[in-house]
């Protein structure tokens, strides 16, 4: 049981640290600990719970909602974003997840888990013609000779 305000900056200190370090048997039930006695998390912690609660628990819906609160909160975190994207990843909202990516890189292009999950999902090339629909015919049968040209 944490008590003190010490003791539950040095929980969420060593939560979030398990969460990075990817231990998440150690961390994530100390984040919802926290989250459970009603103390204000911040929003990197908040986005390893929303993480950790949608990837270990398989509870994405609930997981997605507690990231997005992060990300609307400490928007201006590449962290919080990462963690954003990889729910969407979950959820299997590519777009979503593609925005969280971008707006990250944008405020650390340097983020390696940013970086790493870009390359993972891939990111996709604009429309040969931007003024059509990416599903047209016409743009998928460009798209398929570009992509044989670039390869």
């Amino acid at each position: 049981m944490i008590e003190t305000g010490l003791q539950v900056d040095e929980t969420l200190q060593a939560a979030v640290a398990l969460c990075r370090a990817e231990d998440w048997e150690r961390g994530l039930p100390l984040l919802v600990e926290l989250a459970q006695s009603g103390s204000e998390l911040p929003g990197v912690a908040l986005s390893y719970l929303g993480y950790g609660v949608a990837a270990r628990r398989r509870r994405v819906r609930e997981g997605r909602d507690l990231c997005r609160r992060a990300a609307a909160s400490d928007f201006y975190q590449p962290e919080v974003l990462y963690n954003l994207a990889r729910v969407e990843v979950l959820a299997k909202n590519r777009r979503e997840a593609v925005k969280a990516l971008e707006t990250g890189l944008q405020l650390d292009p340097q983020h390696r888990g940013l970086n790493r999950l870009k390359k993972e999902i891939g990111v996709r090339r604009l429309p040969v013609l931007g003024f059509l629909s990416r599903d047209n015919p016409l743009n998928r049968f460009l798209g398929r000779i570009r992509h044989s040209l670039k390869s």
